[in-house]
């Protein structure tokens, strides 16, 4: 079997044990004496997932001499900035299902969602203030402020069915791949690797970012809440146009790109099928899928700059199963 169709658990092997430290670490900065937050943070928990982005950070250290402890506490940080934009992000869709569960906001209001996203923005602040070195705390800051910028820049252009391609990935590149590139960037920079290879593995997240948010675009099109694990089609349904939709829409004929916005303001949740046949006949869903596996060759070229290991394999690997993925 090829590392490509390996299951993540075996990708993860050389770092396995770290990962087991970044999860004690996460559980011991949101303990809470009061059991309604105890509670709200034990239901965030299973938003964790993949765990892709400290996974990343640790394989990156390790591939570049050895992950130190710094490794665990960072890895802790940025899965926390990742589960505050779920949260926040599920508010803004008003989506009510993640990981085959009810989102916080179905279950206990946007108010709660909202002040729990905020809640783990300010636990991850204060863990990485723990490190002697403000590098980290000064690049997780300007990580999240890109964040931000992309959710807002999203917003505005939300109903926005001129948007460019060249707009679509300045909004995700912001809104998804600086933090997988923040991620690779602190596990190269705490190995005590060269500033321009730090710059590669950079690059390397950036790249692998921008490919896992096409493929996430595609499969809310394309995927159902059974096999994606999360409310699908919030795109259409909010006005979000998407590679797929902003490709399809530039490629038809005038009375097709007409009768098909016709159908997006008169009632998208009611023909979601209906639309990604239309981009699925167009070539428009191949046509974004070839852009992922792009950025993921992307991402391969940059580990140019990192020695043979398992551990570079497995970095290689996990690039190539964004576009392999069904969730």
């Amino acid at each position: 079997m090829s590392n490509i169709t390996l299951p993540l658990a075996d990708l993860y092997a050389p770092i396995q044990r770290d990962l087991d430290r970044v999860v004690a670490i996460m559980d011991r900065e949101l303990a809470s004496d009061l059991p309604f937050v105890a509670d709200l943070c034990r239901q965030v928990q299973a938003y964790r997932g993949k765990m892709l982005r400290p996974a990343l950070l640790l394989l990156t250290g390790e591939a570049l001499g050895g992950v130190v402890d710094a490794h665990h506490t960072l890895g802790a940080v940025v899965e926390l900035v990742h589960l505050a934009t779920l949260v926040h992000d599920d508010v803004l869709d008003e989506a009510d299902m993640r990981r085959r569960q009810p989102t916080v906001n179905a279950l206990s209001g946007n108010e709660t969602a909202v002040m729990l996203g905020d809640y783990l923005i300010s636990h991850a602040f204060h863990l990485c203030s723990s490190l002697e070195s403000q590098f980290a705390s000064r690049l997780i800051g300007s990580t999240t402020n890109t964040v931000c910028e992309g959710e807002l820049m999203q917003l505005h252009h939300r109903g926005s069915f001129d948007l460019t391609e060249g707009e679509y990935f300045e909004i995700i590149r912001r809104k998804t791949a600086v933090l997988t590139g923040a991620a690779c960037t602190l596990g190269a920079r705490h190995a005590g690797a060269d500033p321009d290879t730090v710059a590669q593995l950079n690059e390397f997240g950036v790249s692998a970012g921008m490919a896992f948010q096409v493929m996430d675009d595609i499969l809310d099109l394309t995927g159902s809440t059974q096999t994606t694990g999360k409310t699908v089609g919030r795109d259409l349904d909010l006005g979000k146009p998407t590679l797929p939709l902003i490709h399809f829409l530039s490629g038809v004929d005038a009375a097709r790109r007409a009768g098909t916005l016709a159908a997006l303001q008169r009632d998208a949740a009611a023909d979601h099928a209906g639309i990604a046949r239309r981009l699925r006949e167009s070539g428009s869903l191949e046509y974004a899928t070839s852009v992922a596996q792009e950025y993921v060759a992307r991402a391969r070229a940059a580990l140019d700059a990192v020695p043979p290991s398992s551990a570079r394999t497995a970095l290689a690997a996990m690039a190539e199963f964004i576009v392999r993925r069904d969730r």
